[in-house]
């Protein structure tokens, strides 16, 4: 009943001229402007067929039940509002051709109350065939943000018959950007408390896999197999020593599966990071000092600040059909719903 709602304001707003449908099909040059950072790429449909042939690479293990509820919603209202965020390694004749398109003044241009600018370029028959052209030279693309919405997708175009080729349904509406201009916060692990161990003993028991040393002030790691760590409102840096990390596996050498392995799970007796409500995750966009902030006030025991991932190490995992940790990467950009709907039932 609440899709059936959605559905009904969604076409509503189409009889009242609120949203408007472009006559041909195009592509969508949109620019996100947040503070300092600025995010180019492209709106368009991304295909079913690749992402189920693995050209469209994932690296996240996805939920049956929520996968299910994306089918359901996407099939009753009839249309796609939030793009998936996909990754490609950049040629230079995408990046002449975005360069080309946004050198004219945006055909909407807008500035939303978190104060993230937003701008969007319409493309004409010519650029859209060059657009698709490029992109057949690009060999992987890859998930960054959205698993859910993409296998959804991927579940409603089996579901659904269809006598006409590449139709609506076999594509989903995606954004793409160059890997380069992502940008990768890691998410940071808050725990209520040290599983009845006081800090001296949890210390001496992490002594063998870390070298550690005392810091004055919260602050995050600036390397790879680094973290830093607050106990208890005393700020630490974790150093892994290198016997313990296996790269020979790109799952088991990333910073946030040794830190469950080493010690969540183990030590601090978190079995599972899904379901635990010992454990609580804030992205890497919010300030440490929040961390630290809840330790004092003693709703956590011990936060521990995670190095980012990299771009390469998240592909590395794709290539190899493995799934990143869970809350292991927050990536920007975070696409605001409805600025572009793609139609499924066309």
């Amino acid at each position: 009943e609440r899709f059936e709602l959605v559905k009904l304001r969604y076409n509503e707003f189409i009889n009242k001229g609120v949203l408007i449908q472009d006559k041909t099909p195009k592509f969508y040059v949109y620019r996100q402007t947040k503070g300092s950072k600025v995010y180019t790429g492209l709106i368009g449909g991304a295909s079913v067929s690749d992402y189920e042939n693995d050209i469209i690479k994932k690296h996240e293990a996805t939920l049956t039940s929520r996968e299910q509820m994306f089918t359901d919603y996407l099939d009753v209202v009839g249309y796609n509002a939030e793009p998936v965020l996909l990754s490609y390694t950049s040629t230079d004749d995408i990046k002449k051709i975005i360069a080309k398109i946004t050198i004219e003044r945006p055909e909407y241009e807008f500035t939303t109350t978190d104060q993230v600018k937003h701008e969007l370029w319409l493309t004409d028959e010519k650029e859209v065939k060059l657009i698709e052209d490029y992109f057949k030279a690009v060999p992987s693309i890859y998930i960054a943000d959205g698993h859910h919405r993409s296998s959804s997708s991927a579940l409603l175009s089996k579901s659904r018959v269809s006598k006409i080729p590449d139709s609506n349904k076999d594509f989903f509406l995606a954004y793409l950007i160059d890997e380069d201009d992502l940008t990768i916060f890691e998410f940071n692990r808050l725990v209520k408390n040290l599983n009845g161990l006081t800090k001296e003993e949890f210390l001496d028991k992490i002594s063998s896999f870390f070298t550690i040393s005392k810091i004055e002030n919260a602050q995050k790691p600036t390397e790879n197999h680094t973290m830093t760590v607050c106990i208890e409102g005393d700020w630490y840096l974790f150093r892994f020593k290198e016997e313990i990390i296996d790269y020979s596996n790109p799952v088991k050498s990333l910073d946030a599966e040794l830190l469950t392995n080493i010690i969540l799970t183990p030590i601090l007796g978190i079995k599972d990071l899904k379901t635990d409500k010992s454990i609580e995750f804030i992205s890497g966009v919010e300030p440490i000092e929040e961390m630290e902030d809840a330790i004092v006030k003693k709703k956590f025991q011990i936060g521990f600040v995670l190095f980012p991932a990299t771009m390469d190490q998240v592909k590395e995992v794709a290539d190899h059909n493995l799934i990143m940790p869970p809350k292991s990467t927050w990536v920007e950009p975070k696409l605001r719903s409805g600025l572009t709907i793609y139609n499924i039932n066309d």
